[in-house]
């Protein structure tokens, strides 16, 4: 009895192997997602006067304005709020390239993403890192104009100043992106991120000190608040740094728990919006 040897279609090996062959790396596609973001950027020059240049309006005039009525010795207001300038940087950073989600999903890119041969995180990582880059691209401008008008920090302090920046922009850029990706209209997007990053901003010590407890029912109300925020320790890092060691007239914790909190802060943030990112959506298909 013989039997027939069923001989491969060349066609239907060529098939198997194009479809093997399209799928990508998961980092490649990170890198190509991240790189897209600061070519964006490039074309849109007209963010940078509005992720920088309304902060250093606002530290101008507010240092000019309370610098009489800065109560810190050896301390002005300028120099006082110029992390806090370099923070309110970061979080409008985090805003304008988060927003590009609900740009993404109107224009069909998202979907195309989506449908994509990758992993969920590799999009995410690609459009978490592009922000964060771009956040520290418009802080570091931020950090050399200040060493042109009189804010001194060595080179080892400058390092860390990038770190810690580094980690706060992830994080803002990871809560942006968490928010904007169930979100249909960049109206409601600015309208939710004006109710979380800006207090945030506000209660992290960046316009006025962490109050002292034991005093006052709503001063020790507003200690407890303002501790209980995760930015308050990424900016006190930045400010111990800028200003080589605590204040002691100020509530600062330890640098090492500044590092400690803000790290674990951007790594929550970040796995939070993957798992989000990772539910099936109606909005996925629009």
């Amino acid at each position: 009895m013989v039997r027939s040897i069923a001989t491969p279609d060349p066609e239907m090996s060529e098939l198997h192997d194009s479809r093997r062959a399209v799928v990508a790396s998961p980092w490649d596609a990170a890198g190509m997602i991240c790189w897209r973001e600061i070519v964006r950027f490039l074309r849109q020059r007209n963010r940078v006067i509005g992720a920088v240049g309304q902060p250093i309006l606002f530290w101008l005039l507010f240092g000019a304005g309370m610098h009489s009525t800065f109560q810190i010795p050896n301390q002005s207001f300028g120099t006082y709020f110029f992390p806090g300038t370099l923070l309110l940087i970061l979080l409008f950073t985090a805003i304008f390239a988060t927003i590009s989600v609900i740009e993404d999903r109107n224009a069909g890119f998202l979907q195309g993403v989506l449908v994509a041969p990758i992993p969920r995180w590799s999009m995410i990582l690609g459009k978490v890192l592009g922000g964060t880059l771009l956040a520290l691209l418009q802080g570091g401008l931020f950090l050399a104009l200040g060493a042109f008008l009189g804010i001194r920090y060595s080179l080892s302090s400058a390092v860390g100043i990038v770190g810690l920046s580094f980690l706060i922009s992830w994080s803002f850029t990871s809560l942006g992106l968490m928010l904007a990706w169930r979100m249909e209209s960049t109206q409601g997007f600015h309208a939710i991120m004006n109710l979380f990053l800006m207090p945030m901003w506000l209660l992290s010590g960046a316009f006025f000190p962490v109050p002292l407890a034991g005093g006052s029912i709503s001063q020790t109300l507003m200690h407890v608040v303002m501790r209980l925020n995760p930015a308050t320790y990424g900016l006190a890092g930045i400010r111990q740094l800028m200003q080589g060691g605590p204040v002691a007239s100020l509530w600062q914790p330890s640098l090492t728990i500044c590092w400690i909190v803000t790290a674990l802060f951007a790594v929550l943030l970040f796995s939070l919006t993957t798992y989000i990112a990772r539910q099936p959506s109606t909005h996925d298909a629009r």
